[in-house]
């Protein structure tokens, strides 16, 4: 059976095609600048890459145009070999707690949600509208990256702040990354052959987020109201002292909006090392001495650390901490930094077996009293196996 994994952005399309069989990835790629006056496609397929230059005025002509090349290519034989399309959402509120078939209400959550996810959210409807101008009678699923996060407690999720805020605005923790942290849970699942351990899931790329995970339920993450809160990104502050913000709006004649941009676009690793939001340019700074990018990289890694601590004493003890995403799957020099400065908590870690990218490896020692892996996430096979056991199920 073959489903199709869709992330639709304001302006992009990125998909996986699985056979569900084996779970393999039969495509993948992402069509870019969707609505400008030229845009590209990109596809994989069978060990090879074909990209093209075109325009997509619309969702609906990047998806006709996917669907064709699938055809053309012989990547599938007809339209019904698809069937099942599972859409990432990134925000459902807190009314949804796990994927579910997108229904007219479904939809009119998700635009509802929009406040909270307003990048995100309104692309996806465009994707979700998308799919089914051209694919009417195939079951469409929405996964949403927030979901993960509904089983934390109230003491975990609530601010000190007016109750009112909560009861009146929805204000509260609902976390993000919610489905790479969920596949994450059920590697370690499938890696300990149980379901009671203590897990911490560090996803860092370009955004990041760690969660504390605990008999496969989260129990606390980093993330906040919106993506902003949490530990330093790539140009993202992450927390701050609010009353900063009134302070450089006057300073700067700026208006609220205009500082949450900053917060959110100029900020990170960028702002701090006024050089770059990759994590790959500030370690090859560093190499050459550059002082603002070891800032960056230090106050990365110290928040990094920040968050381990305070959930490994959440947890009252900790079994497993997994690194993943760009950052954590593939950059040796920052892991080293991170699990160095976690030998207080017994964490040992083999320098050889840190020295292998982008693959499952296993960083800690016989002698390390937390074990410690880097798991490459897949929140597109993640996104595939909800939609097809809500079809298998229904």
């Amino acid at each position: 059976m073959k489903i199709i994994s869709i992330n639709a952005g304001s302006s992009s399309l990125k998909f996986s095609l699985f056979e569900m069989n084996d779970e393999s990835v039969i495509a993948s790629g992402i069509f870019e600048r969707i609505g400008n006056e030229i845009g590209s496609y990109t596809i994989k397929y069978s060990g090879q890459k074909i990209t093209q230059e075109m325009a997509f005025p619309t969702h609906t002509d990047a998806v006709n145009v996917l669907l064709e090349k699938l055809l053309a290519l012989e990547i599938i034989r007809s339209y019904d070999d698809i069937k099942g399309v599972g859409h990432r959402i990134v925000h459902g509120g807190s009314k949804y707690s796990e994927s579910v078939f997108i229904t007219d209400q479904v939809m009119k959550d998700i635009e509802e949600f929009k406040v909270f996810a307003p990048l995100h959210n309104p692309a996806h409807l465009l994707g979700i509208a998308a799919f089914k101008a051209v694919l009417p009678d195939v079951p469409m699923v929405a996964i949403f990256d927030t979901a993960f996060h509904q089983t934390m407690s109230e003491e975990a999720y609530l601010y000190p702040v007016p109750y009112s805020w909560y009861r009146d605005y929805g204000v509260r923790k609902y976390g993000a990354h919610g489905t790479s942290h969920r596949y994450i849970t059920s590697c370690v699942k499938d890696l300990l052959k149980k379901e009671d351990f203590k897990l911490i899931s560090c996803h860092l790329g370009n955004g990041g987020s760690i969660t504390a995970i605990k008999n496969m339920k989260c129990v606390d993450t980093s993330m906040g109201f919106t993506p902003l809160a949490g530990i330093m990104m790539g140009t993202r502050s992450g927390d701050i002292d609010p009353s900063i913000i009134p302070y450089v709006m006057e300073k700067e004649g700026k208006n609220a909006g205009e500082i949450i941009d900053d917060l959110n676009t100029h900020s990170g690793l960028l702002g701090l090392s006024e050089y770059s939001n990759d994590m790959r340019d500030i370690v090859k700074q560093c190499e050459e001495g550059n002082k603002k990018a070891i800032l960056a990289k230090n106050k990365f890694v110290r928040r990094v650390v920040d968050y381990i601590s305070q959930y490994y004493t959440l947890l009252e003890g900790c079994d497993v901490i997994v690194l993943t995403a760009g950052v954590g799957e593939n950059n040796s020099y920052i892991r080293k930094e991170i699990l160095d400065k976690l030998t207080c908590l017994g964490v040992k870690i083999d320098d050889s077996q840190n020295n292998i990218c982008g693959d499952f490896v296993k960083l800690s020692t016989e002698d390390s009293k937390i074990d410690v892996y880097v798991i490459p996430t897949d929140e597109e096979l993640m996104i595939a196996r909800d939609t097809l056991n809500l079809i298998k199920n229904r």
